[in-house]
């Protein structure tokens, strides 16, 4: 093809198709075309455009207050950047699964005009790469009458279903800026101990879901020895690329994509952008492939580890909210969940700290607080995992449960939720024996 550098275009002459009530897709993570988003965030001229997108990585000026009435931020899955303008009433969030999210933008439930992507620089067939997270982006591409990009030659070319013609752009800028990273948390003594519990239920043969964050990566570093191990997930960062090096995963009891990494979008380092570059063993697919339960279910003891806000007694998951405060989104703890526990073997773990606040609040609590969403019900948890142990909650009456969740709690707050627990349910649990 043609140079296509020819064709790059200011952030500003890029984003002239956008006018006033339009609805626009943005490419999230560490897909987040920041200097398009600046010079959209610089527009004084626009009024009542709505950005929908899931969690963006770096600055946010469409959510600062001088940006209210011209932009309008709407999360599927709330970051960082968005929290406080959610909480202030200037921008909204929708509760949905994320692999219901393409629906929304397919079916036209929200009609989108323009979608602006990073994409990884066209190859010599004339194709980009949404690169880092495909999610709902592909199906954003593929309904918006607009495609305005941020062609990034830093970006990582990505296998599997992520091809964005270069002929599809109305527009596009250029640039070899460093794509936004996720520094991994370093794991603290409770981190590890939960990792401990959570590991040991991992089986050789396991198909692995995980998230990101000090616990999952301490899990990961814990199953090196294993054999045989296969990832089908939503993302994954960079404590996926030792394990894989490992030699522990090699995906070869896969039924679904075997042979395959399977991911959705990745958020790291360069360690995981480098890995996947131009990697054929890693597959990324939308989220309504990643994330569809009858999919995940085709693979044999898929084995799912997610994260908790808090969880009451009887084994509802907070995983949204801190109350009425949006913390991040139903996301794909749901989908995972469920599909476990229906894969041959499956196991679905909720994994959380017993504590929060530097050991001031517990997790565990003998009611939800005022506001918070439950995005795993209690009919749907199985494995509990805190520091001080991992209980299976799958046929555990009330009382079961509730005896059952005190034991993972701190040892300080146990025996106010068992008085808690006796004022609500009018049972002694010291003496309920077994229900």
């Amino acid at each position: 093809m043609h140079d296509w550098t020819d064709s790059a275009q200011s952030p500003a002459d890029a984003l002239r198709c956008v006018t006033s009530g339009m609805r626009i897709f943005v490419h999230g993570a560490a897909a987040t075309p920041t200097p398009l988003l600046e010079a959209l965030a610089a527009r004084r001229d626009l009024t009542d455009v709505t950005l929908y997108h899931l969690h963006t990585a770096g600055p946010a000026p469409f959510v600062a207050p001088e940006a209210r009435g011209r932009l309008f931020s709407v999360s599927t899955f709330a970051g960082p950047p968005v929290r406080d303008a959610i909480a202030r009433g200037d921008a909204d969030f929708i509760p949905i699964f994320l692999s219901d999210i393409p629906s929304l933008f397919t079916s036209r439930q929200v009609p989108l005009d323009v979608a602006i992507l990073q994409l990884s620089p066209p190859d010599r067939h004339g194709y980009c790469t949404l690169g880092t997270s495909v999610d709902a982006a592909m199906a954003a591409a593929q309904s918006a009458r607009f495609i305005v990009a941020e062609i990034n030659d830093r970006m990582p070319r990505t296998h599997g279903n992520t091809l964005i013609p270069f002929s599809r752009l109305h527009a596009f800028i250029h640039s070899a800026r460093p794509i936004h990273a996720h520094q991994p948390a370093r794991a603290g003594a409770d981190d590890q101990a939960i990792a401990g519990h959570v590991a040991a239920l991992v089986e050789d043969g396991a198909t692995l879901q995980m998230g990101i964050g000090a616990i999952p990566d301490a899990v990961l570093a814990r199953l090196h020895d294993k054999q045989d191990l296969g990832i089908h997930t939503e993302m994954f960062s960079d404590g996926l690329v030792d394990l894989v090096r490992s030699g522990a995963i090699t995906n070869r009891l896969k039924h679904v994509h075997r042979g395959r990494i399977v991911t959705s979008f990745v958020f790291g380092t360069d360690r995981t952008y480098d890995f996947v570059h131009d990697n054929p063993l890693v597959e990324f697919h939308p989220c309504d492939r990643t994330n569809d339960t009858a999919i995940i279910r085709l693979n044999d003891k898929v084995t799912a580890i997610n994260s908790a806000i808090e969880i009451d007694l009887s084994g509802q998951v907070v995983a949204d909210s801190m109350g009425f405060r949006i913390y991040s989104g139903i996301g794909g703890q749901m989908d995972f969940v469920r599909g476990a526990t229906l894969s041959e073997g499956g196991k679905a773990i909720i994994a959380l700290p017993a504590t929060a606040g530097g050991g001031r609040v517990s997790r565990i609590v003998s009611a939800l607080k005022p506001g918070a969403g439950v995005v795993t019900t209690r009919g749907h948890v199985h494995w509990v995992a805190t520091e001080y142990g991992a209980v299976n909650l799958f046929g555990l009456t009330l009382r079961q449960r509730a005896e059952a969740l005190i034991g993972l709690a701190h040892p300080d707050v146990r025996g106010d939720l068992r008085r808690e627990y006796a004022e609500a349910r009018h049972v002694d649990l010291h003496s309920a024996g077994r229900a």
